[in-house]
Parts: structure tokens; sequence; C-alpha cells
């Protein structure tokens, strides 16, 4: 069997040298655990994947203005794109024993960590419900039935095109939130795309993958020398620019 003809693939973001070294331990971990399933990485040095079997590794610049957790969107497209279903799974994370044969997932998205996303963000953040609103009120979706989703493992499936839709309108809405200061919480974005484009969030198949796996959320130890600093408050304000560029075609709206 090819590659092309496997029913799921996973997926990840690997930019900056600790998390391209994650990665890389992922992908040993994911040779023995899952054999035969290929990993899409997007990253910023492809040629460090170069030796690994199961690894489809393609050059990304981060797209975020602070963080690259709406570059999720774009990864999972790629991914969609050569395979019918693929899980995301966060490259701070640890795989523990083998996966199950013959996972499947609905079409559309499957997470374990979904709420009422007016809730959730009431909950955590409730300075952030206004932007939230404002997204909602003119996407023309009913907030209050819109999810929170878990974003470090989730999977998609496709669904007749309208995971293409979802993703557009995830980026999109990730866009217009880093624009008002909200750079975190990736999830919100999830939620309310979700309910543009009609999904329920399946939980049938995701626990099946995080009884193998243990997220170290690493970015709470993520130290930087100076020159990463400085080059990182350089990209923050290209990417800022170019957002604000970017949303004057994308988010008239929002400006009125």
């Amino acid at each position: 069997m090819t590659y092309e003809q496997q029913d799921y693939c996973f997926c990840t973001l690997a930019l900056r040298k600790k998390y391209r070294q994650l990665t890389q331990q992922l992908a040993s971990e994911l040779a023995k655990y899952a054999p035969g399933k290929m990993f899409v990485v997007l990253t910023d040095q492809p040629a460090e994947f170069k030796d690994y079997a199961n690894v489809l590794a393609f050059k990304h610049n981060q797209r975020g203005i602070l963080h690259c957790y709406h570059d999720k969107s774009l990864v999972m497209e790629l991914a969609l794109a050569k395979f019918p279903a693929a899980i995301y799974i966060d490259a701070d994370t640890t795989i523990l024993s083998p996966l199950p044969d013959n996972l499947h997932w609905k079409p559309g998205i499957t997470a374990g960590h979904c709420e009422n996303l007016v809730a959730h963000v009431t909950r955590y953040t409730p300075e952030r419900l206004p932007h939230i609103r404002k997204v909602a009120a003119h996407l023309d979706i009913t907030l209050e039935d819109a999810p929170y989703i878990g974003e470090s493992l989730f999977m998609i499936a496709r669904d007749e095109g309208r995971e293409i839709a979802y993703l557009k309108y995830w980026a999109k809405i990730g866009r217009y939130l880093e624009l008002r200061g909200i750079h975190a919480g990736s999830g919100n974005a999830m939620g309310l795309a979700a309910a543009k484009v009609g999904w329920d969030v399946s939980r049938e198949g995701w626990s099946e993958v995080r009884n193998v796996t243990k997220h170290l959320d690493a970015s709470y130890t993520n130290k930087q020398s100076v020159w990463d600093l400085w080059k990182r408050k350089l990209g923050y304000h290209y990417r800022l620019n170019k957002a604000r560029l970017t949303a004057l075609t994308d988010f008239q709206f929002f400006y009125r």
C-alpha cells in the first residue's frame, strides 16, 4: 500500500529548534507504534526530516502574529489534500503504546475537549467575549450553539468539501482575533468555524488515540536565547503588518 492509499495520516507543526527536535522524537515513536502511517509536517527546516521515512516535511514560515496556533489549520489543509482523514497531534506529545488498528472517524471534526463556547470563554477569558460575539454576528452564527474545541489532539475527516470551508473560516477568524490581541485559545476559532459550516463535534474514536498519548505542553518550559527572542520580535512586527494588510480585504466589516 502506498501512502496515498492510506485512510489517515498524522500531522503537526515543527517551528524552531525545540519543536523540530520534539517532532523528530514523535516521528520515531509513530514509526514504532503506528507503522506505515505517514506524518505530515510543516516546518521551517524540512531538511532536518530527510532521514525519517514516515515524514512528509514541507517548508513553512509562521503566519500567526505572535504564536503559530492558527497555523494548525494550514497543516491540516495540506494533510487532507493528501489523505481522507488526518490526526493533528501537538509536537510536544509522546506516544506510549501501539495505536489501535482500524481507526475511523465520522466526516467532519472529532475532538475530546468540547463544551459550549460561551460558557468556556465566560469562565476563563470573559474579556474575549465581545470580539467573539462580533465574529458570530457577522458570520450569522448562533453563538449559543457554538462549541469550544480542544486543539492539542483532534481529527478531521473529509466531508464533501466542507472541511475546506471549515479550515478557511478557522484561519480567517483566527487572524481577526489576533488583530484584537487574542493570540491564544485557537479552540475559539475552531468552534466558531465548526458552527459556521454546520458541524457537530464527534467524540467517537478520539479517546482511542488519547489513551496511548501524553501531552507534555512544552510551551511552559520554552527557554529562548537573546538571538531567538530578537528574531521573534522582528517576525512579530512583520506578521502583524502583513495581517493588517490582508484584513483590509478579508475583514472590512470588522472595521466599520
